[in-house]
């Protein structure tokens, strides 16, 4: 059951103050005990979404009360996203992320279209997730991940953990992420990462496979 209703309709006043006390103290610490993955592990690209789930559940329960229109502009929702990361810079990584949520392209996210993006997240099937998180890789929306594209999404995603990485990162390390990325998804070695070589190499990973499956029972 995805948790389209749940938010509104099976979380009382308590319930919201307390789920958001929870994402609110968690992001800094999941952040430092992703850190000393950064320099090895190949599917840190793909962990990330899955990992720092809580700044968008708890997103879920503030933007009602920060935009009562029921409308969200992206500028609201990088400047509420990006307080959950006070130690990077997580604009860029924002701006990916609202551009996936914001499935007509219209520059605003309805706050049912976010909820109903974000129970895929929590609660789809295995498909569904990396369908989505595929989605948001694309940058360019024509249906391949490309190497740019993915150097963008790392370096977001650097500039976003900012002075919770550990060790320090060093200046090629978003190009050896990305090198690493295409080695193995790139099946054909095309130069470019369709839906299926990116779904199948992911449904192989054990590390993403157990990071989609990180938060189903958080609501």
């Amino acid at each position: 059951m995805y948790i389209a209703n749940d938010i509104e309709g099976q979380l009382g006043d308590g319930d919201s103050e307390e789920m958001l006390s929870f994402c609110v103290l968690q992001p800094q610490g999941k952040l430092s005990a992703m850190g000393p993955s950064l320099g090895r592990d190949q599917s840190m690209v793909i962990r990330t979404l899955f990992e720092q789930l809580q700044p968008l559940v708890a997103l879920a329960l503030v933007l009602p009360l920060e935009c009562p229109s029921g409308v969200v502009s992206e500028d609201t929702f990088k400047q509420i996203y990006s307080q959950f990361f006070p130690h990077g810079d997580a604009s860029m990584y924002a701006h990916y992320l609202f551009n996936t949520f914001d499935s007509t392209h219209n520059g605003a996210i309805k706050f049912e279209d976010f909820v109903m993006a974000l129970s895929v997240l929590l609660r789809g099937t295995a498909h569904e997730k990396l369908t989505w998180t595929f989605n948001l890789y694309d940058i360019n929306k024509d249906g391949f991940i490309n190497k740019e594209e993915m150097t963008d999404i790392v370096r977001a995603i650097y500039s976003m953990m900012g002075k919770c990485t550990y060790p320090v990162l060093k200046d090629d390390a978003p190009r050896h992420h990305v090198d690493t990325f295409f080695q193995k998804m790139d099946k054909n070695k095309d130069g470019v990462v369709t839906p299926d070589e990116f779904i199948e190499s992911c449904l192989m990973d054990e590390n993403i496979m157990r990071s989609l499956q990180l938060f189903e029972n958080i609501m």
